[in-house]
């Protein structure tokens, strides 16, 4: 009976031990959950078709917590075990890509020209709370590049949540709170403004601070410049060059452009030229002829641009 009695406590000392060590931590169920992951995002078919630069995605994975189901407190001695499906990070690039396809964005168009998007996923995670129900949050971290790999859309936070009331047994429903949840991150996103960047403006006064480099992706390269250059009398040779004040645009040599009556239609080539610089550059046309003085005018670029012609006459002077 005493031997029976022992056994009997060191048995009760065994349960103790394991409810308290239950205590410092939740036991694992070991039969997994599923949580099937699905875009269930509408977004808006063909919004961007008409962009003139493709972007290219670059999706990572910086979440400091990686399991998809982080609280759940209807039971005080077990968690459920949770997977998804597909993965993760097999999920969010393939429907990130299809969100954007729909939208009419040119994904993948031209390394030399692409702009790219860079996301980096801070939370993707669903979680259940006794009276509040299922919750779920997706959060990224969004910047834009351009093709010079230059930021032009700043590190942005953007985030989606949902919320579901019912059973802590429904993963049916945690599935549908963390796909709602991944929707609502999607559409946070600002769309348009990263679409601002691939598409030339109608006008240099609506991308004030973008700076011409050469690759044509600037109004300012798409405007159209007339110039006439006369002078009395005529046969004189005609040369320009850039009279900078700014840092961000240099200075040039004299070029020789051709005699007069000089007449040509050209574009903005002048680097590092921006429309809000525009009134620190000038133009300095240069009127030379044998036995007559050489003259110089300076014409505004920011006068220019807004005119969208240079346009004078040299009464030529003899030398003495």
């Amino acid at each position: 009976m005493k031997q029976f009695l022992n056994i009997r406590y060191v048995t009760i000392c065994c349960i103790v031990f394991i409810f308290m060590a239950c205590g410092a931590g939740k036991i694992v169920t070991t039969t997994p959950k599923v949580i099937n992951l699905a875009l269930v995002a509408d977004a808006d078919a063909n919004k961007y078709v008409n962009l003139d630069y493709g972007i290219r995605l670059n999706i990572k994975d910086g979440r400091s917590n990686t399991k998809v189901l982080q609280k759940y407190d209807a039971s005080a001695i077990h968690v459920p075990q949770v997977t998804v499906n597909p993965e993760v990070m097999s999920f969010i690039p393939e429907s990130v890509r299809r969100y954007m396809r729909t939208m009419g964005f040119n994904l993948d168009a031209d390394v030399s020209t692409d702009y790219m998007l860079t996301m980096v996923l801070k939370e993707f995670n669903v979680n259940y709370l006794s009276g509040i129900g299922w919750s779920a949050t997706v959060q990224f971290n969004i910047e834009a590049y351009d093709q010079n790999r230059t930021l032009v859309y700043p590190n942005v936070l953007v985030a989606g949540r949902a919320n579901r009331s019912g059973s802590a047994n429904d993963f049916t429903l945690a599935t549908q709170t963390l796909n709602t949840a991944y929707a609502n991150a999607l559409r946070d996103v600002d769309w348009d403004r990263i679409a601002f960047f691939l598409k030339k403006a109608s006008s240099p006064k609506l991308e004030k601070n973008k700076q011409v480099t050469g690759d044509g992706n600037t109004a300012l390269e798409s405007t159209v410049i007339r110039w006439f250059v006369e002078s009395a009398p005529r046969g004189a040779d005609v040369y320009t060059r850039v009279v900078s004040s700014t840092s961000e645009v240099k200075s040039t040599n004299q070029n020789f452009v051709g005699s007069t009556p000089y007449e040509s239609t050209e574009t903005f080539d002048i680097k590092g030229l921006t429309f809000n610089n525009s009134g620190n550059v000038q133009i300095e046309v240069i009127c030379e002829k044998a036995g007559y003085v050489t003259q110089r005018r300076r014409f505004n670029l920011r006068q220019v641009i807004e005119q969208k012609e240079i346009s004078t006459k040299f009464n030529l002077i003899k030398e003495e």
